[in-house]
């Protein structure tokens, strides 16, 4: 019988490669991990830069998980509608050990019926938006609720993927892991949270923001039972 550890993450159109990417690297030196990139078909997914990143499972033929993660991205107003998407999330969330999210992932999770009652982190800009789906949002960097791990925006994916190999492997894994990456973060700006950023960074931000957040929110209205 294999013992690997199954880790699944959800692979869309737009979707930001580093809130992927980033945990992925991290916890595919877990000890015994099996690293899944999964979308609908195996052709390549474009991401929110330009480039694309090649699926290794479908959903159909994607192994029961041990650990589900819906990473964010541009992409996830066309995920709230989609019934095979949610379906997928819905069949592997009911089993897996860990049900994860980082940055506005989580807000798929929520569509998808798997964060009610839970709290939940998010990106700072899409937070509030977890109350829709009968989430407990949190402002944290990463928000553990029961088997439900969650990471904040893009980069807090390196720091929920170290928290999270703790929680498989154990704490002295994660931290040969971190070592290993040398994950030692000496940003040249302390602007990467809007305390740090300040009221008119955050303002002119929130300014360029507005029409993204107005296709998300009419996508979340147009939502139907699926």
């Amino acid at each position: 019988m294999s013992n690997a550890l199954h880790i699944g993450f959800l692979l869309f159109p737009h979707v930001t490669q580093l809130d992927l990417t980033g945990p992925a690297q991290v916890l595919g030196r877990v000890p015994g991990a099996q690293v899944h990139l999964v979308w609908k078909t195996r052709d390549p997914v474009p991401t929110d830069v330009g480039f694309t990143i090649n699926p290794t499972a479908t959903f159909a033929d994607c192994p029961p998980l041990d650990v589900l993660c819906v990473p964010g991205g541009f992409g996830i107003e066309r995920l709230f509608g989609d019934g095979d998407t949610l379906a997928f999330l819905r069949r592997q969330g009911e089993h897996a050990r860990y049900v994860t999210s980082v940055c506005n992932g989580s807000l798929v999770l929520g569509a998808a019926g798997l964060l009610a009652g839970y709290r939940s982190a998010c990106h700072w800009m899409w937070l509030p938006f977890l109350e829709r789906f009968g989430a407990v949002p949190v402002a944290e960097r990463i928000v553990r609720d029961r088997n439900r791990i969650s990471g904040g925006g893009v980069t807090a994916g390196i720091d929920f993927g170290l928290a999270l190999a703790a929680e498989l492997a154990g704490e002295d894994v994660a931290r040969t892991i971190q070592l290993a990456l040398e994950y030692d973060p000496q940003p040249p700006f302390a602007a990467g949270s809007p305390e740090g950023a300040g009221p008119a960074l955050v303002a002119r931000y929130r300014a360029a923001m507005v029409p993204r957040l107005a296709q998300v929110e009419a996508a979340m209205a147009a939502m139907v039972e699926l």
